[in-house]
């Protein structure tokens, strides 16, 4: 008789069902967040288990890993395609466990990609990078801000970023104070941006993938890195609409009878991999652009000698 689980993640515990082909159940119970525990539960029916169904929620990867490790089949469900009946009298965590492995029984339960453990670490590496960016643009900003406002001119970024940089400040001012404070976290940000730069580098291979994606306008080394390694093995996409859908570089769109229904929330169409395609998609842009007026430049230049040369 074949069984199938379906765990629903907190952060500090998870509920375990496990059902048979006539959504009986054999398992029903909140444990705390121990993996021991949880293979312990599951180790009598691990034969004949079809899968473990487990919410992507933030915390999920010691839960994947260590079962995946146990030998188990897990399934990582797309919580945002997970809907029941809004109609539901009742709906609680264990009710929410059932349904993930009634699901998985009926075959229709959505999944996700699990990415390879070697290359998560190096991934999610990256994105801390880009936190520390983000943080970085901001004291910078805050200090070209603070001149500008109390001295009536504009610092280059590029100078502030120097590490022999000196505030345009007399020393023991509160503006002063006040500016060296962002200044100190910024030159600290930078050094660990730069370590983190030197480290990803160091730990992956790079492979054919990263050489075509630095052959594209207004891709570097960092940025075809990250691209690289949050798609992963590219071959999990059918086509290539779901890639570009992945990317969120689709617009998301629902209309009836001609008139706008709905729109995706700023939460649904930012996330880490739209905003590595932002950049690239504008220098392309720009880069053409101007390849265009210089392209229609030399084009005038030509025809003028052309006719020159002709005596028109």
């Amino acid at each position: 008789m074949t069984l199938y689980c379906g765990i629903d993640l907190h952060s500090n515990n998870h509920v375990i069902v496990v059902i048979d082909e006539e959504d009986n159940k054999l398992v029903n119970k909140r444990i705390d967040n121990n993996l021991s525990t949880t293979i312990e539960l599951l180790s009598p029916f691990k034969n004949q288990l079809h899968s473990i169904a487990v919410e992507s929620t933030f915390n999920w990867y010691w839960l994947v890993d260590g079962l995946l490790d146990a030998g188990f089949s897990v399934e990582l469900v797309n919580t945002a395609a997970v809907k029941q009946y809004e109609g539901l009298k009742y709906s609680g965590d264990h009710q929410d466990a059932f349904f993930l492995a009634h699901l998985m029984r009926l075959g229709i339960l959505p999944t996700g990609h699990i990415y390879p453990k070697e290359r998560r670490a190096v991934r999610d590496l990256l994105r801390r990078r880009r936190q520390l960016v983000r943080q970085s643009s901001t004291h910078l900003i805050s200090i070209q801000n603070q001149i500008w406002r109390s001295l009536g001119y504009r610092v280059d970024s590029n100078q502030m970023k120097k590490l022999d940089f000196e505030l345009p400040f007399e020393q023991n001012s509160y503006l002063y104070h006040s500016a060296n404070a962002n200044l100190q976290v910024l030159q600290l940000l930078q050094l660990q941006i730069h370590q983190i730069e030197t480290e990803v580098l160091n730990a992956v291979n790079l492979e054919n993938e990263y050489k075509l994606l630095t052959g594209i306008t207004g891709i570097g080394p960092i940025l075809g890195l990250t691209i690289m390694l949050e798609t992963g093995n590219i071959q999990r996409f059918d086509d290539v609409g779901n890639y570009v859908s992945y990317c969120r570089c689709v617009n998301s769109l629902r209309e009836s009878n001609g008139k706008k229904k709905a729109q995706a929330t700023a939460k649904q169409v930012t996330n880490t991999y739209h905003g590595r395609f932002q950049k690239p998609r504008i220098t392309l842009y720009v880069l053409t652009v101007k390849q265009s007026v210089f392209m229609r430049e030399k084009s005038k230049t030509k025809r003028h000698r052309r006719h020159t040369r002709c005596g028109t």
